[in-house]
């Protein structure tokens, strides 16, 4: 555990060198995009058809049209198994994109805490093993809800304990193949760009990277009407350490005071042609669909994507 002297020394230079790290990481993404050409996006979401090995599962990803994937096994799968669905996934052209730790590795409650943090080691290491491009976790909360707003989440203490949580989950499990990321959220960290870049240099890890949602970070009617400048920027500061991308809509109801609701892309305002095209920006960097209730919703939504791909001239892998 660091000092408190420490911490607040930390806190100080990060405020001082945020400009530079902003600059930073724009002048390497752009020079990064640069030596890139426009490239197929790949897209993924859940399958709803049911399958036995890893044959049933990349045709019913072909199926789909997918070129992206969730992990298609659990942490108490064999080696032989995790192998298997690794090597069917390189063999089908599939990126296996992301493994979920959800949970709140920074409870109040301190049972909770800790199974939470034992989740994210165990997620971590299926998802080193099985070769995904990152293992997935908000930051959590300090409120009652694991994934909800508290006065607390945006104190100096809790970004200290955020940092110190995710170096300790990193340095448990060494992962080689894999990164740890943080989803992007609109009431807790890293909730801007920003902030993700005070957290990636604060955290200073090499197997630490970023895992975008914008939907999550359209959180007032400025960031909604202007969420083409947010993803922009969000890609321009982010850009090379983004692992993964969710997909989905949001839309800003006609009512006081501000309401806005996760819908299904098409169904709200978020700027789809912006994230398409600097997704296009980072080969094999995947926009994975969820938070939908069925395979329809999730048909329709890919349906939506690839016509606004179609449109500006962005192709799908």
């Amino acid at each position: 555990m660091m000092q408190t002297n420490e911490l607040i020394s930390r806190r100080q230079m990060m405020k001082k060198s945020l400009a530079a790290a902003t600059l930073l990481a724009s002048t390497s993404s752009a020079r990064a995009v640069t030596k890139v050409k426009k490239a197929p996006v790949r897209l993924g979401g859940p399958t709803f058809q049911k399958y036995e090995d890893p044959a049933g599962w990349v045709a019913a990803l072909k199926k789909l049209g997918y070129s992206a994937a969730y992990c298609p096994v659990n942490a108490d799968a064999g080696d032989d198994v995790v192998k298997a669905y690794e090597r069917a996934a390189k063999e089908a052209n599939i990126i296996i994109a992301e493994v979920g730790a959800w949970s709140n590795p920074i409870s109040p409650d301190e049972k909770t805490r800790k199974e939470a943090q034992e989740k994210c080691r165990r997620q971590l290491h299926l998802a080193d093993r099985i070769g995904a491009r990152c293992c997935v976790n908000i930051a959590g909360s300090r409120g009652e809800a694991w994934d909800g707003p508290s006065a607390e989440n945006f104190t100096d203490e809790t970004f200290d304990m955020i940092v110190e949580t995710t170096r300790a989950i990193i340095d448990d499990v060494k992962p080689i193949r894999t990164y740890f990321t943080l989803e992007t959220m609109p009431w807790a960290y890293p909730d801007s760009a920003d902030s993700y870049l005070s957290l990636f240099k604060a955290i200073d890890r090499r197997q630490f990277a970023v895992h975008l949602d914008p939907v999550n970070l359209v959180c007032s009617p400025q960031r909604y009407f202007g969420s083409g400048d947010l993803i922009r920027e969000c890609f321009a500061k982010l850009g090379p350490y983004i692992k993964s991308c969710h997909g989905k809509d949001i839309l800003l109801q006609l009512k006081l005071t501000t309401h806005l609701d996760e819908v299904r892309p098409g169904l709200g305002g978020l700027d789809y042609e912006t994230f398409l095209k600097e997704l296009s920006k980072r080969p094999d960097v995947p926009l994975m669909l969820e938070h939908l209730p069925n395979a329809e919703d999730y048909r329709l939504a890919a349906e939506y994507v690839r016509s606004v791909g179609k449109k500006i001239g962005v192709s799908f892998a």
